[in-house]
């Protein structure tokens, strides 16, 4: 039997394994493989795994464990999702997808992004607006790593400080916790990556929930680990 897992720190109380078992009715096996020590976590995967999905804090250094990067995470600098194959381990990003597909299911329109968090969700994220047309910000508590991340995606940045002066119609955060200092934007459709302890819930005039990002990320990336279109049906359950 085929096994997978999901790496990470924290991974408690994910919703994957869930997802993966409706994906498949239970034909392949997911774990979850939890430390804060990236090294232990991917020669666990290496040893005992045919993929991994990769969550904070080792999207980036998954980046650099891969053998070869498909499109997404090369753009992105990050990887959340890797998998055997008979050339190596190959490094996708499937959050970029997850994004995408989040904001195309509301049916709207955005021109303007504000994207808070130059991690791996955040890089993934500035990705998926740039592709859907949007003229982007990044934020970050750190102003040089957001600068330099700004200037490798070639869009826009600022401090968290000056954000007020913004009128996006679109918001992505994808700190894990709260930031001091961050406006409101009633106005925009907001995307947030965590579902398990959201900060934004219940704000803008739309609010999307982490799970439709997770929801959308794996169906993208299920079929790359099997090579079996995944059960969407069953998965979509999960959240009804």
């Amino acid at each position: 039997m085929k096994r997978f897992a999901l790496i990470g720190n924290p991974v408690e109380g994910s919703l994957s394994p869930r997802l993966f078992e409706a994906a498949y009715g239970g034909r392949y096996r997911y774990d979850l493989v939890e430390g804060a020590d990236f090294d232990a976590s991917w020669n666990r995967f290496l040893a005992g795994y045919d993929g991994i999905n990769i969550t904070a804090p080792f999207k980036l250094d998954a980046f650099r464990a891969v053998d070869t990067l498909a499109e997404s995470a090369r753009l992105c600098g990050a990887v959340n999702l890797a998998v055997k194959t008979p050339s190596g381990i190959l490094g996708c990003n499937t959050d970029v997808d997850g994004v995408a597909l989040s904001l195309r299911e509301t049916g709207a329109s955005f021109s303007d992004a504000l994207v808070i968090g130059c991690g791996g969700a955040g890089r993934a994220a500035a990705v998926a607006a740039l592709q859907l047309g949007c003229r982007v910000t990044l934020a970050n508590r750190t102003p040089a790593k957001t600068e330099a991340l700004a200037q490798v995606l070639e869009c826009g940045w600022m401090p968290v400080e000056e954000l007020e002066a913004l009128s996006p119609d679109l918001v992505i955060y994808t700190v894990p916790g709260p930031m001091e200092a961050l406006p409101s934007f009633p106005e925009a459709v907001i995307l947030e990556a965590n579902y398990r302890t959201p900060v934004l819930s219940g704000q803008g005039r739309l609010y999307i929930p982490g799970q439709r990002w997770l929801l959308w990320q794996a169906v993208a990336g299920y079929s790359i680990f099997t090579g079996e279109a995944p059960d969407r049906d069953a998965m979509f359950r999960i959240f009804c």
